[in-house]
């Protein structure tokens, strides 16, 4: 079997084109892996066959891309069929895709989902070092800073979602009781910078998706209101000049957005009775009472 996964595996840096099927399966047999729950009992071929599936990450077809390439790592990561090895073969492998070209826009967003899958993974049995956790913080909040190709679902491609596929990353981040304050203000920050697009209207629950990162950095006692105040005023101070207010497109746009996250970051607040998350209540408030 080929492929860039195998090549991390077995320590070879040498770049091999992509296989999507990987070699030795076809699209029946994919199928039937499907079919069957992604049950691979050969411990060395389920891994190897891991990170041969990265490949199918950047795949046109959506059956290929999400329905298997994303289902069975993500199936085989929460089953803890993946070993540590493996893990870090894969996550790097993401890694290179992340830093790779954007294709057809798929590769990059599927390569942060399945990225929220590996550091779950960690977040549940740690395996990672301290360096290699502060390492992946930096990538996360880089990646999600970097989206500004905003397309979602598609009736004939499927998904892209890279934004929201980004936030999903820092939220399993953002539950690792590893991380410290400052990392997870990293994660806040980084969440905050998409909250208000220059000019995209969201309609694929991005709102939601950028508020669980800030909800649960915010019950770790990353800020205190007052700094919570300062961090919803300065986000609100994305909608622009007031004179655009209700005379333009663009600032419609911005203002769909930011009262969305608001809302979605308000209702979750609010149903929560710990005084941390509780904390940004009156930040939420303030910037809804502020808006036009």
């Amino acid at each position: 079997m080929r492929g860039a996964g195998l090549c991390l595996l077995m320590g070879i840096s040498m770049p091999v084109a992509a296989t999507c099927p990987p070699d030795g399966w076809d699209a029946r047999a994919l199928a039937s892996l499907r079919e069957g729950g992604f049950a691979v009992d050969d411990r060395a071929r389920r891994q190897a066959l891991a990170l041969a599936l990265v490949d199918c990450l950047g795949a046109p077809d959506p059956g290929l891309r999400d329905d298997t390439g994303y289902a069975a790592l993500s199936a085989w990561m929460r089953g803890g069929q993946l070993d540590a090895t493996t893990l870090r073969a894969l996550r790097d492998a993401l890694y290179v895709r992340l830093d790779g070209p954007a294709g057809e826009g798929f590769s990059r967003p599927f390569s942060a989902l399945v990225l929220a899958e590996v550091a779950r993974t960690d977040r549940r049995v740690p395996w990672m070092d301290a360096g290699e956790r502060d390492a992946m913080v930096d990538r996360a909040t880089r990646y999600l800073r970097s989206v500004d190709d905003y397309r979602g679902f598609d009736p004939a491609s499927g998904w892209r979602h890279g934004v929201a596929h980004g936030a999903d990353w820092l939220m399993q981040l953002s539950l690792n009781p590893a991380l410290d304050r400052a990392q997870l203000r990293r994660l806040v920050d980084a969440a905050g910078s998409q909250v208000v697009p220059a000019s995209h209207a969201y309609v694929f629950g991005e709102p939601e998706r950028l508020a669980a990162p800030v909800l649960y950095a915010a019950g770790r006692d990353v800020m205190d209101a007052d700094a919570w105040i300062t961090w919803f005023g300065e986000l609100s101070a994305g909608l622009g000049d007031e004179a655009l207010a209700w005379k333009d497109r663009d600032w419609l746009y911005r203002r769909h957005d930011l009262r969305a996250f608001l809302m979605a970051l308000r209702v979750a607040a609010a149903a929560r009775e710990d005084a941390a998350t509780r904390a940004l209540l009156p930040g939420v408030d303030q910037a809804l009472a502020s808006m036009p």
